[in-house]
């Protein structure tokens, strides 16, 4: 199984499944694969075109885990609703942040 994050030498590695044209923005609650892979939950409010869900979802993603946007940034995924990013700072301080919210709705 593969968990949601993963820490890397310059922060963690963070799998994500973005809903984009949401009704709000949102980060929270888990999903799970088929194959058991485990992704936080983010909802954007904007449409996926011209890369402005990948955008929204990057600063979205910056702001709960408290880190600059330009921490964040997207690896893997830009064309799909399963996602990668890579978020540059302290992994634990990253980690506590964004754990909780992989309980539920934000």
């Amino acid at each position: 199984m593969t968990k949601a994050f993963q820490e890397t030498g310059e922060g963690v590695l963070l799998r994500v499944r973005v809903t984009p044209g949401a009704s709000k923005d949102a980060v929270g609650g888990l999903w799970r694969g088929p194959d058991g892979e485990e992704r936080l939950i983010v909802r954007v409010t904007a449409p996926p075109d011209k890369g402005r869900a990948n955008a929204a979802a990057g600063k979205l993603i910056a702001k709960a885990a408290g880190l600059a946007k330009s921490d964040v940034a997207i690896i893997a995924g830009e064309k799909d609703r399963l996602k990668n990013f890579a978020l540059r700072g302290d992994a634990a301080a990253i980690i506590a942040r964004l754990a909780p919210l992989l309980e539920g709705q934000d």
